[in-house]
């Protein structure tokens, strides 16, 4: 019983670091990217546009799906990984 309370809690650690991770993430793309560094961004074009103006308005949307699908096949491994390790203790 007390290694099945460790594997959960490892599980749980690693989930919320992989949480924090992709939150960073998340805060340099959304806040960082569209509205603190815009002035920067603005000196590069994509396609006519300023590049903040672009981050803003469709960057941070691709990132954001990005982040979760990073997110799912991150968790769907850890989730594998414990069911192989409870199937290799009965």
């Amino acid at each position: 019983m007390g290694g099945e309370s460790d594997s959960n809690r490892a599980y749980w650690k690693r989930n919320v670091r992989l949480l924090l991770v992709l939150l960073a993430v998340w805060f340099v793309a959304g806040p960082g990217l569209g509205i603190l560094f815009v002035e920067q961004l603005n000196r590069f074009h994509i396609g006519g546009f300023p590049l903040g103006f672009w981050f803003a308005q469709q960057g941070c949307i691709w990132i954001f799906i990005l982040i979760i699908f990073v997110y799912a096949r991150t968790m769907a491994r850890y989730d594998r990984e414990l069911d192989d390790e409870k199937g290799s203790e009965s």
